[in-house]
């Protein structure tokens, strides 16, 4: 299972093939800047071809359906999802991108509880297994840990729910720390925080500099602290509370991204090409509408805690550090954490 290749056109967003799976018939020759040729829409206009996209990735419905909805044939409902989906992909770079790695988040900043421990922190990371479809032969690489033929998606948010990095495309089997070894071995893409900043990875990534996980064999999840009784025992526990308080938000963004596109849920038979650029393209939709629609239903959901979880160096150096001294001082610059949260626990 040997990664091929990303998107020419993305920049903080990668897209990930293996061999032979490419479909170059959606290699259509657009413009880079997201824009739909009017020319090319025969008998469907830009607002409807919107549409149809927009119906087939928000109700999930079948192309025979979207076909009778719109009054148009199989072959116009197909081209009009790829074009769509193609043009989103084009917008990707200006819209999943970082947006300041440099300061504390207003959300840590007014939270005694994460203020000044987890002050560096500048974004969350996790996998998210999404629907997809494959050949026959193909179903055992694709077939997940839920027994569901499911594509692995790799993606970072910051604390405002906005992703800030999306690599699409892996199978089902693969792992989340492989997924994300793939993301940073990649060519510039993956936005590496600063000098002395993290992420919050879950406890099925490594901990090492730039990526600060929980402590395993502990207690974790917000669910597991429900209840008068469930208090936290030690440094080690309260550390793990607060960390999953914090990196919940990539968890509420997954969840607002599947509520929000039922096709992530049941993808339709296209081909591994243009499964990627369908889900790269609703990440460039949940993005714009956080942008633009502050009143969104979603988000308000999200923020009440409606949804339930989901389950800039040079790449080759910063890799080369990841070795057992490195992995040892993370692990060091966690338990201070630890120790200074119970310290001064409230």
């Amino acid at each position: 299972m040997e990664p091929g290749t990303s998107l020419p056109t993305t920049m903080n967003i990668d897209s990930q093939q293996h061999n032979g799976n490419s479909d170059h018939s959606d290699m259509d020759s657009e413009d880079t800047t997201g824009s739909i040729d009017e020319n090319n829409l025969v008998e469907v206009g830009i607002r409807e071809s919107v549409a149809i996209f927009l119906t087939t990735v928000g109700f999930s419905t079948r192309q025979r359906t979207t076909c009778e909805r719109f009054q148009h044939s199989l072959e116009t409902i197909s081209r009009h999802v790829k074009r769509v989906s193609k043009a989103l992909c084009k917008l990707a770079p200006e819209l999943i991108k970082p947006t300041n790695l440099h300061s504390c988040h207003p959300k840590i900043i007014n939270d005694p509880l994460l203020y000044p421990y987890l002050k560096d922190c500048v974004g969350a990371i996790d996998g998210t297994l999404v629907s997809a479809w494959a050949p026959a032969k193909r179903h055992n690489a694709f077939r997940s840990r839920k027994s569901e033929v499911q594509q692995n998606v790799l993606a970072v948010c910051d604390f405002n729910l906005m992703f800030t990095y999306v690599l699409a495309g892996w199978e089902g089997s693969a792992n989340d720390s492989r997924v994300l070894m793939d993301a940073l071995r990649r060519d510039g893409h993956f936005p590496w925080p600063p000098q002395g900043k993290y992420y919050l990875v879950d406890s099925g990534f490594c901990n090492f500099p730039g990526f600060l996980a929980p402590y395993r064999q502990h207690r974790y999840h917000i669910n597991a602290w429900r209840g008068a009784m469930l208090e936290p025992r030690g440094p080690e526990e309260l550390f793990n509370k607060r960390h999953s308080r914090l990196r919940n938000a990539i968890e509420r963004s997954f969840g607002v991204l599947k509520g929000r596109f039922p096709i992530l849920k049941g993808m339709p038979n296209y081909s591994v090409r243009r499964q990627v650029d369908i889900v790269i393209a609703c990440f460039v939709l949940h993005n714009w509408l956080r942008l633009n629609c502050q009143n969104d239903s979603y988000f308000a959901r999200a923020e009440r805690g409606e949804f339930d979880p989901d389950e800039a160096a040079d790449d080759a150096h910063q890799i080369a550090q990841m070795t057992q001294a490195a992995v040892d001082e993370q692990s060091g610059f966690r338990d201070a954490l630890a120790n200074a949260m119970w310290a001064n626990r409230r």
